[in-house]
Formats: C-alpha cells, structure tokens, sequence
C-alpha cells in the first residue's frame, strides 16, 4: 500500500459500532455458527452425492432463515437454485440485496450509484485426522476465545458478519451505499458452480464499486489485514501402474519394476526434491516490485512467526529437543515462497494398504493425489496441460502413467488501492485495532476473485478473513478467533460507510 494518509472523520461511531458488533455476535451469531458447525456439508468435491443428502441445502436455508430474522430494513433475499445443461441441479447461492439510504443526519446516499458485493461461502472441507481429543470437525466448542470446529472460520461466518455490519451501520443513522451479497456453496471445489449465478445475477450486481470477500487470512490478531494476491491452483491424480495384480516381493521384486520408484522418477521431472523448487519455468513468474516492498514491510512487522506459528513436530537429539525446520527462516523470503513462488504438495495416496496390513507384496499401482500451487500471473489451465504432458510423456519401462487433471484455478492480483480506499482500511484498523492495516499475499486460491476482477475492472478489492496463526482452515483444530471476527466486522462496517 502507499505511504500512511493522515487520519479522516470517521462516519461511524466507532465504540458504539463495536458494541453494536460485539452484541450481535454474542446473541445471535456464535449461537448460528455453532449450529452451522454441527452440519457436515461437504463441498460436492468430496461427497459428490450432495444433492441427495440435502446437507448444502440445509446449512444454506439456515443462513437464509438467520438473515430474515435479522428484520434489517430495507433487506431482501433469496435462495437461488440453478440447473446445469443436462438438467442436474447446481450448489445453490444465497443473494441479498439492500438500496443505497441517506443519513438520519440528512447526508444523502453515495451519488455515483455504485454498489458493494459481499462474498462468503457455506461449503467445507472434510474432517481431516488429528483433532485434540476434546474437540472434533463437527463439535463445536469455544475454548479460550476461540471457536473450534469445520468451517466456521473458512468461512461460515461471512454471511452472519456481513448482515451484522449492516445493521450496525443502520444501528447510527449513516448513509451507506447500495450493497448486494453472494453467499455460495461450491468454493472448496473450485467455484465450478459460480459463474452461471454470476452471469445469472449480473443484472442485479449493478455497477460494483467495491468488493468484501471475507474468506481469506490475517498476518495476526493485532491488526487488519488486506489481502493483496492470491496464488492459482492446478490439481489432479498421478496413477503409476505396472501390474494388474500384486505379486510376491520375493519373487519379483528386481525384476518388476516398483510403481513407487517410477512415481519418484516422473516426479523429479516436476519438482526439484533438495530444494522444493518446481522446474519448469512457466510455473513462475515475475514478482511485482510492489509485491516485494509489501513482502518487506510485513516482514518487519511478523519477523520469525511468519515460520513459528506452525506445529513443527519435534524429537530429542542427544538429550535435547529438536524441531523440524522450514525451507527458508529469511521471513520476506519465506513470505514470497508461499504466495509468489509455486509449490507442490502431495495430499493424497492410493494403491497402499494399511499399515498393519502390508505384507511382503509388490504393490500393482501407485496413485498420488498432487496440489500444485502457482504464482498469481500464471495461467492455470496452461499449467495443467503442460503438467499432463511433462508427467506422462516417455514413461520409464514403458508403465502405464496418467495424470488426471480434478481441476484448475488462476491466481488474482490485486488493482491499486485508490486514495479513498487505502484512507478507509487504516482509519478502520486503526479504530477498532490500535494498529494500521497490513498488507499480505495469501497462498490459497479464492477462484471468484479473478471473475470479479475481470467483471469489475475499476472495483476496488477489500479481501480479508479471520484465518490467522494456527487457526489451521482445511486441518485439525480449525478455529475462528471470536475477538479478531469481531473487530473484522467493524472494521468492514467503517469501510462501507466511508464509500465515496
């Protein structure tokens, strides 16, 4: 962001917006989240028959029956459900709308007619393995200020903050824009069901000004953080196949070739595994100087827990503990390395038997599910038939190597901020924080933001979330942090409020 503005009038009160906040957050939205937790919808990525178990369903009526009995004047909304072309029923959308108002005070509505899109989304990712003992993905519980439980900071909460910021800005009188919300159910397979709501919608968008997505992440606890990139997303299932049974290792191993070896060697064409360095240069791109200095000054203000926040695990070592280390402790490198520098993870394995069931066999396939993370301005769709290429061209001993893409999602970076905007996130942070806004790049994907950018050209990005140090979205022990949340919402309030 640019050098600090001096501090501006705020149009809201900001201690009574955050008591405003705080009170609806105690009453009416950890009691709707805790509820939303308790529902296992899984985005249909991983429980394909969504439809039929109705879950999405459930958890979208909920937030759309929550929002009614809000009561917020002037408020109307809908649940729309949309069919593909063969008929099949699309994840359902939750739209809400709510006319530009003046003041009580007499200061008129923004003149220049534009409109604020809200976006959050309702689907999850599932369970995962390693939860404490006293918590679980679909128990919520609250536990030293924090909300434990699938889904509820990534992000269930964007639908209940948003409402909470508006009637907060009614609660004072101020003049606010028009302003529509977007509330999906698909993100976590990629926003696949998106664009037709959007191409449906469009109309009803109006002119965008300026969009709030709340599904990103936080630097800390101690400020508001604006997220300025997103990393794409490649993903899909190398198969490695040599038999059509398993055999005997006795009998065949060094003859038969291992399917895991070959995996290994067709992997090593993709990343480089001393260092994690992808290798084909396509996958990078050029760093904006911009992104750079940003990098550097969030670096002065996180310095060693952009590494520390994470669970390292830990052995003893000659009578002392040692922990596992990551691949840079420079912390603006290890911030470029995870938002601007591609990366490979491997999340998935097929063709293995359990542990306590493996016996001496030479196994017939191997399977990995791969995640390739790419830079904000590489082409994922690109990347994805080149990755094909590269990992199935001239298998080794002639083996039956797939690579199956499961889907693709370009990164985002973000318009400059104008003077209005900037102005408004550090009044915003600074009221309800103490402290001025951050700036950081995310390595997730959030697919619709490209959309909205190519949709919006000239709309300006507010992209932030509660998802700070340890709050572990996707893992075990995901959780919101209610204090942060809370100061998020009135920090978004602040910000509509100063729309020009």
């Amino acid at each position: 962001m640019n050098a600090r503005l001096p501090p501006a009038a705020l149009p809201l009160d900001p201690s009574a917006l955050q008591m405003h906040v705080d009170d609806a957050w105690s009453a009416r939205i950890v009691p709707a989240l805790q509820r939303y937790i308790e529902v296992p919808a899984k985005s249909p990525a991983f429980d394909p028959d969504w439809a039929a178990h109705g879950l999405l369903d459930r958890v979208l009526q909920s937030a759309a029956d929550w929002v009614g009995a809000q009561r917020v004047p002037g408020l109307t909304w809908e649940v729309i459900r949309l069919q593909d072309a063969a008929g099949k029923p699309r994840t359902p959308v939750l739209f809400f709308e709510l006319p530009a108002s003046a003041g009580q005070d007499g200061t008129p509505a923004p003149a220049s007619g534009q409109t604020v899109l809200m976006y959050g989304h309702l689907d999850k990712q599932p369970e995962f393995t390693g939860w404490r003992s006293d918590l679980g993905p679909w128990t919520p519980k609250i536990d030293d200020g924090k909300l434990y439980g699938r889904g509820g900071a990534d992000d269930g909460y964007a639908v209940y903050a948003s409402i909470a910021a508006l009637q907060a800005i009614q609660a004072q009188g101020a003049a606010h824009p028009r302003i529509v919300g977007l509330i999906e159910t698909c993100e976590e397979s990629g926003s696949a069901d998106l664009l037709p709501y959007v191409d449906a919608l469009r109309p009803r968008l109006g002119d965008v000004g300026l969009v709030i997505c709340l599904d990103s992440g936080a630097g800390n606890y101690d400020q508001l953080w604006l997220t300025t990139s997103l990393r794409g997303m490649a993903s899909g299932v190398l198969k490695v196949e040599v038999l059509t049974e398993g055999i005997h290792s006795g009998d065949a191993s060094g003859l038969v070739p291992s399917s895991f070896r070959i995996l290994r060697h067709v992997l090593d064409r993709l990343e480089d595994s001393a260092t994690g360095r992808l290798l084909p240069a396509s996958f990078h791109c050029q760093v904006p100087p911009e992104r750079v200095a940003q990098a550097r000054a969030t670096a002065d203000i996180l310095g060693d827990e952009i590494h520390k926040r994470f669970p390292w695990a830990s052995h003893d070592c000659g009578g002392s503990t040692t922990f596992a280390l990551p691949t840079t402790t420079d912390p603006v490198e290890a911030l470029l390395n995870r938002t601007w520098r591609p990366t490979l993870s491997v999340t998935g394995a097929e063709g293995f038997p359990e542990l306590r069931n493996a016996g001496n066999v030479l196994r017939p396939y191997t399977a990995f599910k791969l995640s390739l993370r790419l830079p904000p301005l590489v082409d994922a769709a690109a990347a994805v038939q080149e990755l094909k290429a590269l990992l199935e061209d001239n298998a080794p001993y002639q083996a039956r190597v797939t690579f199956q893409g499961e889907g693709a999602a370009s990164g985002w970076n973000a318009p400059s901020t104008t003077p209005w905007f900037e102005q408004a996130l550090q009044d915003a942070s600074q009221a309800h924080f103490g402290a001025g806004c951050g700036t950081i790049g995310q390595g997730g994907t959030i697919p619709l933001m490209n959309l909205l950018s190519q949709g919006f050209p000239t709309a300006q990005m507010m992209v932030c979330g509660v998802l700070g140090p340890r709050s572990n979205a996707h893992g075990p022990n995901e959780f919101l942090h209610l204090d942060y949340a809370r100061r998020l919402t009135a920090s978004v309030a602040q910000v509509i409020a100063r729309m020009p």
